[in-house]
């Protein structure tokens, strides 16, 4: 496959060969966020498995999802579906050469661009051609830091309305401590401004007949939201959380 394998520690005794697409400590939700944002339909990556010990999981993108798949560490050997492997480079090279996995759910997927660890960052800095242009008069200890944008984040979710229970796409912004959304990205005036400082909680919701589902909990009402993935609903959550801790 023209990939180069390296030892990188010993664990229970035995000695774990990766490659290039081998992210070590990588959730499942920073996979997601990274085969998503990044990564093409096909694109797949090996990870620590977060939920077995001496486990891998190939993390795959189909289309605008993002499929696991267990590698399971038994008695020496690697399992993966039917097969099994006395080694992870075994397993690579079965990866490099049958591409073609298909799911309990039917679906077949093409594993096609191994998504590297190390990501050359592109050329994007520029040199300075003007300085001194203008005067301000202002002095080193003029200049105070200030962070107007720290926990702002805005993006489209889905929300279900209060009285009839249909979801909704929505705009919502999040500045300072309100949570305003708006009947589209377009609209200048929002629908309603949340104020999070009467919000007592944030927290994942399964009780929803949806996927990547939260909601925010206010005193006189819970708002349901749900996230067009995993990893985008949790950076919601984290960010959310932050804001009611501070």
């Amino acid at each position: 496959h023209g990939q180069t394998y390296i030892i990188i520690g010993v664990c229970m005794c035995c000695v774990c060969f990766v490659c290039s697409w081998y992210h070590y400590g990588l959730s499942r939700h920073a996979a997601e966020a990274l085969l998503l944002s990044n990564g093409c339909d096909g694109s797949f990556l090996l990870r620590t498995s977060q939920h077995e010990a001496n486990c891998f999981a190939l993390s795959v993108r189909a289309k605008d999802s993002v499929k696991h798949f267990t590698v399971k560490r038994c008695s020496g050997r690697y399992a993966f579906g039917f097969s099994s492997f006395p080694s992870l480079q075994d397993f690579m090279c079965h990866i490099a050469n049958q591409p073609l996995l298909g799911s309990e759910t039917g679906h077949l997927i093409v594993l096609k661009f191994p998504y590297p660890r190390w990501v050359e960052e592109p050329p994007i800095y520029e040199s300075v051609c003007v300085h001194t242009a203008i005067q301000s008069g202002r002095q080193h200890s003029d200049l105070t830091p200030v962070a107007t944008a720290l926990g702002t984040k805005e993006g489209y979710l889905v929300k279900q309305g209060s009285i009839i229970k249909s979801w909704k796409q929505r705009w919502f912004t999040l500045s300072r401590n309100q949570l305003k959304y708006f009947k589209d990205k377009m609209f200048m005036e929002p629908i309603r401004t949340l104020d999070l400082t009467a919000c007592s909680a944030v927290q994942f919701d399964y009780s929803r007949e949806r996927i990547n589902c939260f909601c925010l909990v206010f005193p006189e009402r819970t708002f349901y939201l749900c996230a067009k993935s995993g990893a985008e609903a949790d950076e919601w959550i984290r960010i959310l959380r932050w804001k009611l801790k501070r």
